[in-house]
């Protein structure tokens, strides 16, 4: 199942991704990092700054769902990467002309936000139209694959960058590779069918359709609301975790990089034992016991002390946590795909990352705050605690449910 072939035009877009991808890696917590490094920022502003950006972003994307859903998505995809780029590029040109500030980095990080909400709406439902039905899940774990290569070589290489060449090395590194992703998307011969229900202008009224096929979806509601949890609560944690090793445990940038890279060994694990994991248990019970197992690991970041051992610890948690995910998001991605209507697609897309980066948005904020008011500690062990509670939320998305069921 794992060799099977999905055809050039599939590569194309693996390889958008795979570029767009490892830009991304490269610039981890590229903004948490200039924000502390450049301009010294404190806990609360780079909790804002990962929070606002995110939200308003959010809120910028919610009318493009629908306009979306009656486009042909090649377009919107390269549209998004050209923006992504231009609005990065911004960011080297401020830091060279000495005017660099808080308040530009949150508003690149609004439009980067929106954009991204944009490309990811449009590649699924492009995903779907692309490639046959029974090999979504082959497609979904080559993705899962690259995306946690990426993670493991991108944060080592862009530490090691930013050590020689300066803070703004990897942002550039990103912009550019928007470029190359818009290059393969462009690469794409397959003719794009036309929308469902042809194309035309935007309708306010379409704008809640995503979240009320979510909603009146049983099998999707569990899966939708506990991803939307638990990547928040898990998000929550990485501008608490970038105070915690680089200002008050005093690791070096590249200590910080390689403690995130490592473990996404246990990425590249999971994800290629996705698809067998599945054919041997079926995808129900592969997405209960994993989306249990990816909530038990985040706690243990309340325990990262200075030196070799404070590192080991981060590394043992976030191979667990990485593992889980890396199993768990292929088969949830194929079925949320599988079960979503092809004239529905890039809605319920839109309305689930929207959702997830407006509630992980929130969420950030107030661990800032809960951070600066207890500690980072208590904060990261605040959000490991309540993570615990999440798998409650799966037991009404893993019955068994007809695949792109329509809306009651």
């Amino acid at each position: 199942m794992t060799g099977m072939r999905l055809g050039r035009d599939f590569g194309w877009l693996w390889a958008a991704f795979a570029v767009s991808t490892a830009g991304t890696w490269l610039a981890l917590d590229a903004f948490s990092l200039i924000a502390v490094l450049v301009l010294d920022s404190g806990t609360a502003q780079v909790s804002f700054l990962a929070a606002a950006g995110l939200a308003v972003g959010a809120l910028l994307a919610v009318p493009l769902g629908p306009w979306i859903e009656f486009r042909r998505k090649r377009p919107a995809m390269i549209a998004a990467d050209l923006v992504r780029c231009a609005a990065l590029l911004t960011l080297p040109l401020a830091y060279v002309l000495d005017v660099l500030g808080f308040t530009q980095l949150v508003l690149v990080s609004v439009v980067v936000a929106a954009a991204d909400i944009v490309f990811k709406a449009a590649s699924g439902a492009h995903l779907k139209a692309l490639v046959p039905a029974d090999g979504l899940l082959v497609a979904s774990a080559r993705f899962e694959t690259t995306s946690w290569t990426a993670t493991a070589l991108g944060p080592p290489l862009g530490g090691a960058a930013i050590s020689a060449f300066g803070p703004l090395t990897t942002v550039v590194g990103d912009a550019l590779s928007y470029v190359l992703s818009a290059l393969g998307v462009r690469a794409i011969r397959t003719p794009e069918p036309v929308p469902a229900g042809g194309v035309r202008g935007f309708r306010w009224a379409e704008v809640g359709e995503g979240w009320r096929y979510l909603w009146h979806h049983p099998e999707l509601r569990g899966l939708f609301l506990n991803t939307a949890l638990v990547n928040a609560l898990i998000m929550v944690g990485a501008p608490l975790m970038a105070v915690l090793m680089l200002r008050e445990l005093g690791f070096a940038v590249w200590q910080y990089s390689l403690a995130f890279s490592v473990p996404c060994l246990g990425g590249l694990a999971g994800s290629r034992l996705a698809p067998r994991l599945v054919r041997r248990y079926g995808a129900l019970r592969v997405l209960r016991v994993s989306g249990a197992a990816r909530a038990c690991w985040p706690v243990g970041l309340a325990l990262t002390g200075p030196g070799t051992g404070g590192l080991l610890v981060v590394m043992a948690v976030e191979f667990g946590l990485i593992a889980c995910c890396a199993v768990f998001n292929p088969v949830m991605s194929r079925e949320r795909l599988q079960r979503t209507p092809s004239d529905r697609v890039a809605r319920v897309l839109s309305a689930w990352s929207i959702t997830g980066t407006t509630v992980t948005a929130v969420l950030t904020l107030a661990w800032g705050g809960l951070a600066a008011a207890t500690g980072t500690r208590e904060a990261l062990a605040a959000a490991g605690v309540l993570l615990l509670g999440t798998p409650v939320l799966l037991r009404g998305a893993t019955r068994a449910g007809s695949p792109a069921r329509q809306r009651p």
